[in-house]
């Protein structure tokens, strides 16, 4: 089942990061790296085409109030983004377990660094400790070993793997991985 998320007054920080929602004067971070070949498709999605087409899915960000901007502490440079999506899989959703599925990408000039890890953590921190989650899933393509080293560091566990039907019309083989809220007994 699908627990209720509204970000919309959220800030949550680590050591070098700012996780809160995103605004309007977030667009030329956004479309700097949500243009760049090899980013999106990590994630399912195509490079942006235009300013434009980042200013639209902006808007879905500020309008849906799941979706964290990733920023800089040193430099308030918007560089990735962390979702909360609505859990998709069938058995989570028949089960009386609350949750969501965390969903991330991050621009390809900081790739390497550790921040996503840094971010995925303290979303998940947020989720359990905040919103009350009981669960939390986490799928990456089979391909995508950066997604994979992330899951992995946070400590999610494999779930089962899947068909994801992507924004390209074609579906990747994915792991999805689920973690459990660690304080609470779940059976």
């Amino acid at each position: 089942m699908n627990i209720k998320v509204d970000i919309s007054n959220v800030r949550l920080e680590t050591e070098r990061l700012i996780l809160r929602p995103w605004t309007r004067e977030d667009l030329d971070d956004f479309y700097e790296y949500a243009k760049v070949d090899g980013v999106g498709q990590m994630a399912g999605w195509c490079p942006h085409k235009s300013k434009e087409e980042s200013a639209t899915i902006l808007n879905m960000f500020i309008a849906e109030q799941k979706t964290f901007a990733v920023v800089l502490k040193a430099s308030h440079k918007a560089i990735g983004s962390v979702g909360l999506e609505e859990v998709r899989e069938e058995t989570m959703l028949a089960s009386p377990l609350k949750g969501r599925e965390i969903g991330y990408v991050l621009s390809k000039d900081y790739w390497g660094h550790g921040f996503m890890p840094e971010a995925v953590k303290r979303v998940v921190e947020y989720c359990f400790d905040d919103l009350g989650c009981d669960f939390l899933l986490c799928g990456y393509f089979k391909w995508n070993h950066q997604s994979q080293r992330v899951c992995e560091k946070i400590g999610f566990q494999f779930f089962k793997e899947i068909e994801f039907a992507t924004r390209f019309n074609t579906f990747e083989k994915t792991n999805l991985n689920i973690m459990y809220h660690p304080k609470k007994v779940i059976r």
